[in-house]
């Protein structure tokens, strides 16, 4: 199967499975268990860290951020699917909290999914593939560190308070899926015809341009 669509049906698969569950039985099962460890590791200047980590998934922080992806190539050739896909990744977020309608840990607000996990991982995931122009080690580089972002984002929303660990899984896979549309979209536009820039090779079959030799 593609790779790329591979990017757009596995975060989606493990989205939907997640909200199933929750939907269905609310808090998971492991959810209680992985929050009171990571708050167990939470040190006062892991929670001042964190405080900073958790504005990556802030729009206040992404929304000036955006114009950084038309730096790159690779995403300001087709920089009208990556705006549609980092508008839509927050606004679904937004829409299926009342739908899937489980709380959050510590407030009576909805929780699943994450919104600062979904928009960052739809932004860092925008930034690992406009990474795909750089040399192999800068590429290796960025797309660990987006990564290790998202990670980190989603720990910040548990060491914060703010959400279930399954609030923080989800919200990376709509962010991850919502991505793997907009790479799907991408890579299929420069593979098509119109998309080509690049000369078509000579017809191994065609007529030779050598001049025949004399005799």
């Amino acid at each position: 199967m593609n790779t790329t669509l591979l990017l757009v049906l596995v975060p989606w698969a493990a989205f939907l499975a997640l909200a199933g569950a929750v939907r269905m039985a609310g808090v998971l099962p492991g959810d209680e268990w992985v929050r009171q460890l990571v708050l167990a590791h939470a040190t006062p200047a892991v929670v001042a860290l964190m405080h900073w980590i958790n504005l990556v998934g802030n729009w206040r922080v992404l929304v000036p951020a955006t114009p950084l992806l038309l730096l790159l190539p690779r995403t300001r050739r087709h920089w009208w699917v990556w705006l549609l896909v980092l508008l839509a990744a927050p606004s679904l977020e937004y829409l299926l909290k009342p739908v899937i309608g489980r709380l959050r840990p510590e407030s009576p607000a909805f929780g699943f999914p994450s919104g600062h996990a979904t928009a960052s991982a739809a932004y860092l995931t925008a930034l690992a593939y406009a990474a795909g122009d750089l040399s192999p080690l800068g590429r290796r580089l960025a797309r660990a560190g987006a990564a290790g972002m998202m990670v980190l984002v989603g720990l910040a929303r548990i060491v914060l308070h703010a959400h279930w660990p399954s609030d923080v899984l989800g919200g990376i896979a709509l962010g991850l899926g919502c991505a793997g549309v907009a790479i799907f979209i991408s890579s299929s536009t420069d593979r098509s015809p119109a998309g080509s820039t690049s000369p078509a090779p000579p017809s191994r079959d065609g007529p030779s341009r050598t001049p025949p030799g004399p005799g």
